[in-house]
């Protein structure tokens, strides 16, 4: 069984390829391009903390949004993996493991980037303080479209389609709240890392909800 109480910056491990011979046999070949990706991405960020100037500060919106975002991203990832090990439905195993792939490098990219700022992965503040007028973002304590430990532990015990119904709406809406926080710092700050990153996830989770849409549609949810 895969916890549901991971740590935003603890790694996250998908199945191993022999654990599941019957898998569609271009299941490797996705898994070394994600490698690809999350080496890029990996790259990149390493050059922003390496030319960086003056770091934010602990109460800066980059610096809320950062962590927030790491929260954030870790649920999406557990999300996904529970549809991975589970579905029997090609494009939503290729497509979970896309999200936990790109979600868990885009956390230790900002891990790496609240280390050299040197302030800690947590605060005192509570979630989506570092947005203006964020009181009703809120909802039990839970960020935009973050699913609630019910809706988690529904997911997990859920089976074959209806359990790939549940995941594929929980994460739109998980996707859907994450476009939401990336367009907020995107208009908050200048960052030039910051806001590379933010675009970047707004571009790819747009992209994962539109496949979502799709699939959606294909197992008769018109919704």
């Amino acid at each position: 069984m895969i916890s549901t109480e991971s740590e935003a910056g603890s790694p996250a491990s998908l199945p191993a390829s022999g654990e599941q011979p019957t898998r569609r046999s271009g299941a490797i070949t996705g898994w070394v391009a994600g490698a690809l990706v999350l080496g890029l991405l990996l790259g990149a960020a390493l050059v922003f903390v390496l030319t960086r100037p003056n770091p934010p500060g602990d109460d800066s919106a980059e610096a809320g949004f950062v962590r927030d975002m790491s929260t954030h991203h870790a649920q999406a990832v557990e999300m996904a993996l529970v549809a991975h090990a589970a579905t029997a439905n090609d494009e939503i195993e290729s497509l979970s493991s896309d999200i936990a792939i790109t979600q868990q490098g885009q956390i230790g990219i900002m891990l790496a980037w609240l280390r050299d700022w040197q302030l800690g992965s947590t605060s005192s503040q509570p979630p989506m303080a570092w947005m203006p007028n964020s009181a009703g973002s809120v909802q039990n304590g839970l960020m935009p479209g973050m699913a609630s430990q019910q809706q988690l532990t529904e997911l997990r015990k859920a089976t074959g389609t209806a359990q790939d119904i549940m995941f594929l709406n929980l994460m739109r809406q998980h996707h859907l709240g994450g476009v939401h926080m990336a367009q907020e710092i995107l208009n908050l700050s200048d960052d030039e890392d910051v806001t590379w990153l933010a675009q970047t996830m707004v571009a790819s989770q747009q992209n994962e909800i539109s496949a979502i849409q799709a699939l959606l549609k294909s197992l008769g949810q018109n919704g």
